[in-house]
């Protein structure tokens, strides 16, 4: 070459070579388009360099990257492949791949020398091939996919790595946060299910870093056998692809070389096998928590307190819980298929109030599921409310009678005293102030009840525990009752001997004033009550038996209730108010919590009330009757706590009856529950 004529550049070459050439770096972003690429594929220099290749078909993308992992971990590559032009066209061509080395020796990128392929024996080749992977790779996807259970699915897909690939050993790698653990494999030591590293210094680890698919990692590159997968003898290469579900990574497939060389086409085939195998796992997970789903709702059915029924469009029920057969007593089996044994809403959001077969009411609420068109009525037991509610219109009726009363008479002899006063004798003035006095008296004990009950109703109640002396305690009260009638004879028989009791005296007191008060009133006819006591175990035993009117049949647990009254409401059986009700139900609230209890019996002629309270045997009773009662005053007290400030809940709307409904949300073909049963009077 003559020293007058420029050497030969690097550009030059490039410029002048006949077959396309392309530089690609480590981020696969194009660095070098030369002429002859530009006249094979359409695109200019300017147009391709900084972005991705442009000529790589969606289909062969993963031949593509499995081609260029090839070559980053070994020797130049040649393969006949397509690659497609600017104008759509896809031409064949060989395309040979080399890699460029770095200052450390890894590769830094690559270099693509792309050539037409004029030999239609070679063409037809390849595409034979291509089209027997193909079908390979397919069956394998099916067998994937011909499971739910994601365990199973992740066995398959393990099996599938050494059948499609032919690698001597594979496994799945599960990303666990910042670990990963091996739950599946094939042809290796069941010994590693389960092992679990850091994913920092693992290869997957490595693959996510890089941004890419697929990794080949060798003897060249590494050393293989620090690692778990060196439990297959003879490990000279490990292909890996990432598997996103949902497009997150979700794991990786391992296949591990012993005996045979892994070419591009199986990594291709492992990538391609990781893309399918995150579709069947996407879809294994989305059957177990949809069967999880189902499982955690009948649970839920089950185990709620309401009834829950689904229905079908026409109103049948396709559900029954566990608690619907409790409430009304009819089996799954007796109404599946059927319209339920109750009325349903008229509409969705108005609730039914409703009495069934045996007395128990019943609210029925219904919703609407819009997209199967399923109706879900839940139903739970009122029973208790209702009552609530009747003693409730009752306390409030027999309230305002029992103040009206004394308040009418305390205003009617004020009102005189004040305007004739002058005018009134001396003893007229003390008799008029007397009726006030023992009606406001009357009138201070109504309200005390009250109060009480409405502390013993909050669990409110204050009782001091310490030992008295229960006989003088009956010997006052009886005393005191003896003289308030002179229709009754109070009598009183305890031993001399009877054990003083731990408890509260004035509470006691209470308990005994009101047994006797309900014994005198509800014996208008007179008679003896006899007070009665002795001991019994740790106990003492009081018994208040009178002659009166005595108790109903069932009425032995009923008194103890709030606002309860024995005897006719109109007042014909000669007692009125809420003197048993109230009292009572405050009654067994201060023996209970004394360690005691208050329950009533009928008799022949009469009732027996009977009151226990624990007994007093000395020693180390006192100590623990102080413990019971630490924190309270040393004095007997009885107290309520002070209310909180917390409002009640608001009235809901509800419906009595079931009415046809004009919404076009109301439950088609539903049947009348007829009318409700009469409310208790």
């Amino acid at each position: 070459m003559s020293s007058e004529r420029a050497p030969l550049s690097a550009e030059a070459v490039l410029a002048a070579s006949a077959d396309a050439v392309v530089g690609i770096d480590g981020e696969l972003r194009v660095t070098l388009w030369n002429p002859a690429a530009e006249r094979m594929f359409g695109w200019e220099e300017r147009e391709v360099v900084g972005g991705e290749l442009p000529i790589v078909p969606a289909d062969l993308a993963a031949e593509h990257r499995a081609v260029l992992e090839q070559v980053r971990a070994g020797a130049p590559l040649s393969v006949l492949t397509r690659r497609v032009r600017r104008d759509g066209v896809v031409i064949d061509v060989r395309s040979s791949a080399s890699r460029v080395p770095g200052d450390g020796g890894g590769a830094v990128g690559w270099v693509l020398v792309i050539t037409p392929c004029e030999s239609e024996e070679q063409v037809q080749s390849a595409a034979t091939e291509r089209a027997r992977l193909v079908r390979r790779l397919t069956d394998v996807v099916v067998d994937i996919n011909s499971d739910l259970s994601l365990k199973s699915v992740l066995d398959r897909i393990s099996t599938s790595i050494t059948e499609l690939t032919g690698a001597d050993a594979g496994g799945f790698v599960l990303l666990n946060e910042d670990r990963v653990e091996l739950v599946s494999l094939t042809e290796l030591s069941d010994g590693l299910q389960g092992y679990s590293a850091p994913l920092e210094t693992s290869l997957f680890g490595e693959l996510l870093r890089s941004g890419k698919s697929v990794l080949l990692a060798n003897e060249d590159t590494r050393g293989l056998q620090d690692l778990v997968w060196a439990d297959l003898p003879g490990l000279h290469t490990i292909g890996l692809a990432v598997s996103n579900v949902h497009g997150r990574p979700y794991g990786a497939l391992y296949a591990l070389y012993s005996r045979r060389k892994v070419g591009y086409i199986e990594l291709e085939l492992l990538e391609l096998l990781a893309a399918h195998a995150g579709v069947a796992i996407g879809n294994a997970m989305a059957y177990e928590e949809l069967d999880l789903q189902r499982v955690h709702e009948q649970v839920v059915a089950d185990s709620s307190a309401d009834g829950i029924a689904v229905l079908d469009f026409s109103g049948r029920i396709r559900k029954w819980n566990r608690s619907a057969v409790e409430l009304t007593g009819y089996s799954a089996e007796a109404v599946e298929g059927r319209h339920p044994p109750f009325p349903l809403p008229a509409a969705h959001g108005m609730p039914v109030k409703h009495k069934i077969r045996g007395g128990r009411w019943l609210e029925i609420l219904m919703a609407r599921v819009p997209r199967t068109h399923e109706w879900v009525v839940d139903f739970r037991d009122i029973t208790a409310q209702k009552a609530m509610e009747e003693e409730q219109e009752f306390f409030l009726a027999t309230t305002g009678h029992e103040l009206r009363t004394p308040i009418t008479v305390i205003h009617g002899f004020a009102t005189t005293l004040a305007r004739k006063w002058e005018r009134l004798s001396a003893e007229a003035q003390r008799e008029a102030i007397g009726t006030i006095a023992a009606r406001s008296a009357s009138l201070v004990s109504l309200v005390e009840r009250l109060r009480l009950g409405s502390a013993a109703s909050r669990g409110a109640l204050d009782v001091q525990r310490s030992p008295f002396d229960l006989p003088a305690l009956l010997q006052g009260v009886v005393r005191t009752f003896r003289t308030l009638s002179e229709r009754h004879t109070v009598e009183l028989s305890a031993g001399e001997g009877l054990a003083w009791a731990v408890g509260d005296p004035l509470a006691t007191g209470m308990v005994m004033d009101q047994l006797l008060d309900n014994a005198l009133k509800f014996s208008p006819e007179g008679g003896t009550v006899r007070v009665s006591a002795w001991e019994e175990g740790d106990e003492v035993v009081i018994v208040v038996d009178d002659q009166g009117v005595g108790l109903a049949p069932g009425d032995e647990e009923r008194v103890f209730g709030r606002f309860v009254r024995r005897g006719a409401r109109d007042g014909r059986d000669g007692v009125g108010g809420l003197g048993l009700g109230l009292g009572l139900y405050i009654v067994r609230q201060l023996a209970r919590e004394q360690g005691g209890d208050v329950t009533a019996r009928r008799r022949t002629d009469g009732t027996r009330l009977r009151f226990t309270v624990p007994a007093f045997r000395g020693g180390d009773q006192t100590a623990e009757a102080v413990a019971v009662g630490s924190g309270k005053p040393s004095e007997g007290a009885v107290r309520a706590s002070p209310p909180t400030d917390t409002p009640p809940p608001g009235p809901r709307e509800v419906q009595e009856t079931t009415k046809k409904s004009k919404s076009r949300e109301a439950l088609p073909h539903q049947r009348s529950g007829g009318r409700h049963a009469s409310r208790r009077r």
